[in-house]
C-alpha cells in the first residue's frame, strides 16, 4: 500500500515532529488508562459481577481489532486527521466532516469533565479554595503546555502515563500476592473464591455482561489517539505498527488483570465497591495504609492525563478539519514550534465555557451536553471499520501491496461491524441507555446534514472554479 492509494491532503506536512520515540511508546502504553479504570470500573462490576472480566476481555479484543484496521490505514498515510481523513476518502467528504466534528465535540467535553473531577480532589485537599478556581487553573495550565510545543504535550503525557502504569503494576503485584496468601497486612483475604460464591460467576446473565461491555467500551476510548500522535513523530509508520501490535497485551494486562484481581479478592455486591471505587476498595480490604490518599493522587494524575490528551486530540482534529476547509481557516494557523496554536486555543475556550456552564447551572445544561456524546465512541469505531473495508477493497482491486494488514479480510472486519451495530441497537432499545443514544444519534444526524451542505457547497465552488 502506498500513499497514493489514500490520496488526500496530508495535513501533517505542516505540523512539527515534536514527539520522540519514548513519548509515543508511553502514550501507547498509558494513554488509554483513565479514571474509568481506577474508579468507574466498579460500575461494570456492579452490572456483571465477576463476569465483568469477560466483558473487559471481549472489549479488549474488539478495540484491538479496530486498532488493527486503523493501523492498516495509518501506516499507508500517517495523518493528524486519522480516521476522519480515511472516512472522507472511503465513504465521502460528508463522512469525514461528520466523524471529525463528532470526535472534536467528544474530546472538548472531556476537557471540563476531567477538570471538574481533578478540581474536586484538589478541593478536598485544600477546602478553602473553590472547585471552580481549581478547574479553571487546571484547564489553563494544560492548555499552555499544549500551546507552546507538541513536545510539552509529549512530556506531560510521558510522566502522567508512567505514574499510571507504575500504579497499576504495584496494584497487580499486591493483588496477586494477596490471592496466593502472602499479603501480610490482610492474611484472611486470599484465594479466588469470590469469583463463584456470591451468586455465581455470571449473576446477572448475558445481559449484565453486555451492559458491562458498554461501560468498558468507553474506558478504552482514547487508544486511537496513537494514530494521531504518531503522525507528529519521525518514522510514524514503524511506530504505528509496533504500538498497534502491542495494544492487546497492554490492555489485557492493565484492565483485565486488574478487574480479575478485584472480583477475586472482594465481594462484588458490596456497597463500598461503588462508594470507594475499584482500586481503593481493594486496597482498603487489604489494609493498605493511606489507601484513599494513594488512589486520589493516582486518579488526579489520570484525569490530568486524560485532559491533556483531550486538548491534544480535539485541537489536532480541528486543525485537520480546517486544512480540508471543513472548519474556519484560522484554525490552521501554526506557531513557530509547529503547533496548531489557534486550534488549541479554540478547543480550550470551548472547554472552559462548558466548565463554567457546569458551575453556573449545576446538573442542568452540562448534563444534557454530556449525554450527546453517549454513542460517539462506538460510532467512531464503526466508521473506522467501514473505512478500512472500503479502502482495502479498492486497494486489492488495484493490485497494490498492503504493508500492514488486517487479518482474515473481509470476514473479521464484517464481524466487528456486526458486533458494534448490535451494541448500538441494544443501547437504543435499552431503557438504561436509550436517552443518551437518542441524543447522540440526533446530534450525529444534525452534523451529517451540516456536512452534506458544507461539502456540497465546496464541490460546487470547485466545479465553478474549474469551469
Amino acid at each position: 500500500m502506498h500513499d497514493d492509494s489514500l490520496a488526500t491532503h496530508n495535513s501533517t506536512a505542516k505540523l512539527g515532529a515534536g514527539l520522540s520515540n519514548r513519548h509515543i511508546t508511553m502514550i501507547s502504553i498509558g494513554g488509554v488508562i483513565g479514571a474509568g479504570l481506577f474508579v468507574g470500573s466498579s460500575a461494570a462490576i456492579a452490572k456483571a459481577g465477576p463476569a465483568a472480566v469477560l466483558a473487559y476481555i471481549i472489549t479488549s479484543i474488539l478495540v484491538f481489532l479496530v486498532m488493527r484496521m486503523l493501523g492498516e490505514m495509518a501506516v499507508a498515510q500517517p495523518d493528524t486527521g486519522s480516521f476522519s481523513t480515511y472516512a472522507r476518502k472511503a465513504i465521502g467528504p460528508w463522512a469525514g466532516f461528520t466523524i471529525g466534528w463528532l470526535y472534536w465535540w467528544f474530546w472538548v467535553l472531556v476537557i471540563p469533565i476531567e477538570a471538574i473531577a481533578g478540581a474536586e480532589i484538589l478541593h478536598a485537599w485544600f477546602p478553602s479554595i473553590s472547585s471552580a478556581v481549581f478547574a479553571t487553573f487546571f484547564i489553563v495550565l494544560l492548555s499552555l503546555a499544549n500551546f507552546f510545543s507538541t513536545r510539552s504535550f509529549g512530556e506531560f503525557e510521558f510522566w502522567f502515563s508512567l505514574i499510571k502504569v507504575l500504579a497499576i503494576v504495584i496494584f497487580i503485584a499486591i493483588g496477586l500476592t494477596a490471592i496466593f496468601g502472602f499479603w501480610p497486612l490482610a492474611p484472611d483475604v486470599s484465594g479466588v473464591e469470590n469469583l463463584f460464591k456470591n451468586d455465581g460467576f455470571m449473576p446477572n446473565g448475558l445481559g449484565g455482561v453486555l451492559s458491562a461491555i458498554l461501560i468498558s467500551a468507553f474506558s478504552f476510548f482514547g487508544v486511537e489517539i496513537l494514530s494521531i500522535a504518531a503522525a507528529e513523530s519521525k518514522d510514524p509508520e514503524q511506530k504505528i505498527k509496533r504500538a498497534t501490535n502491542l495494544v492487546l497485551y497492554r490492555v489485557i494486562l492493565f484492565f483485565v488483570v486488574s478487574i480479575f484481581i478485584t472480583v477475586a479478592l472482594v465481594d462484588w455486591r458490596s456497597p463500598q465497591l461503588q462508594q470507594l471505587g475499584t482500586f481503593q476498595y481493594v486496597l482498603v480490604s487489604l489494609n493498605v495504609p493511606q489507601s484513599k490518599l494513594i488512589i486520589d493522587s493516582v486518579v488526579f494524575i489520570a484525569v490530568a492525563s486524560c485532559m491533556n490528551a483531550a486538548l491534544y486530540s480535539s485541537s489536532r482534529m480541528l486543525f485537520s478539519l480546517g486544512t480540508r476547509k471543513e472548519a474556519p481557516q484560522w484554525v490552521t494557523s501554526i506557531n513557530a514550534s509547529g503547533v496548531p496554536a489557534i486550534a488549541v486555543f479554540a478547543s480550550s475556550v470551548v472547554g472552559l465555557i462548558c466548565c463554567a456552564v457546569n458551575y453556573l447551572f449545576p446538573g442542568q445544561v452540562f448534563g444534557f451536553l454530556l449525554s450527546t456524546t453517549g454513542s460517539i465512541a462506538l460510532l467512531v469505531y464503526l466508521v473506522i471499520a467501514f473505512s478500512q473495508l472500503k479502502l482495502r477493497t479498492q486497494i486489492e482491486k488495484n493490485g497494490t501491496e498492503v504493508a500492514f494488514k488486517m487479518w482474515l479480510f473481509p470476514w473479521l472486519t464484517w464481524a466487528v461491524i456486526l458486533v458494534i451495530l448490535s451494541v448500538l441497537i441494544y443501547m437504543f432499545l435499552s431503557p438504561a441507555y436509550s436517552y443518551e443514544t437518542s441524543l447522540s444519534l440526533g446530534v450525529t444526524t444534525l452534523v451529517v446534514l451540516c456536512g452534506l451542505v458544507v461539502t456540497r457547497k465546496a464541490k460546487l465552488k470547485n466545479d465553478s472554479e474549474l469551469n
